[in-house]
């Protein structure tokens, strides 16, 4: 069974609102949790992603609200913080890290850490059962492949292309990368960007599954929609990815 990954922006527009979402999509196939953390700059995402940060952070974000959100979902569905380095950093990287085991977080995903530097966290994410998600990119050679995922355990985030999250109109020949990852490792290997309803059964050819962001994010920034609406709608598209990676 292939897996589902799916990103949503916390607090955007509540925390209530977050956790309903979060658990529903549970409900609806997805398998593994990205909890977004609000951050002025996120460079890695596209407008889609961008701006819900940007609403989430005009309505006070604070990690403590990412902390309440988890305590009331990660009983229910594996949950990843996924987030930029400076709000990490800021609030100390023990103290992160001691929280997020406290309240079962399964590890970090932080596309503004390079794997040299994630290595100076090595004996944190050890001390406190938290893995440092790996990306693998497209131009990534052997060598630094074998570098990057020879820890791994969770999962590896596979870059569908160069440039940032959202677009669909991508796509690159990753045959090489995935068969190199594979010989160095037998972690599961997910695929991300550029992934929804349209392009998914196409993506999670010969690897373990997908991560979805910008695909769900932009119900939740549909103002025509009642807050029932945008879970109705996000987690009926769960459910129809979640059958096509599968068929």
């Amino acid at each position: 069974m292939k897996k589902l990954v799916g990103y949503i922006t916390t607090s955007y527009p509540n925390n209530n609102f977050t956790i309903d979402l979060a658990l529903s999509m549970k409900e609806a196939g997805v398998d593994i949790l990205e909890l977004g953390v609000p951050f002025s700059d996120p460079v890695a995402d596209g407008s889609i992603i961008e701006k819900a940060n940007f609403e989430a952070l005009k309505n006070n974000f604070t990690l403590k609200d990412l902390f309440e959100v988890s305590k009331k979902i990660t009983p229910y569905i594996d949950t990843f913080w996924m987030g930029y380095m400076n709000p990490f950093y800021n609030y100390k990287m023990d103290k992160i890290f001691k929280v997020a085991q406290m309240l079962n977080i399964k590890g970090f995903i932080i596309p503004d850490l390079p794997n040299e530097e994630s290595k100076m966290y090595g004996d944190l994410s050890k001390k406190f059962n938290q893995e440092l998600i790996s990306f693998i990119a497209p131009t990534h050679n052997e060598n630094r492949i074998q570098d990057i995922v020879k820890n791994t355990k969770e999962f590896i985030y596979l870059v569908a292309y160069n440039g940032i999250t959202g677009s669909n109109n991508k796509s690159e020949d990753l045959n090489h990368i995935i068969n190199n990852i594979r010989k160095y490792s037998p972690t599961p290997i997910y695929i991300g960007f550029g992934v929804n309803e349209l392009t998914c059964r196409k993506k999670v050819k010969n690897v373990d599954g997908v991560i979805v962001g910008s695909a769900f994010v932009k119900h939740l920034l549909d103002d025509s929609l009642s807050n029932t609406e945008k879970i109705t709608n996000i987690t009926k598209i769960a459910r129809e990815i979640k059958d096509k990676i599968n068929q």
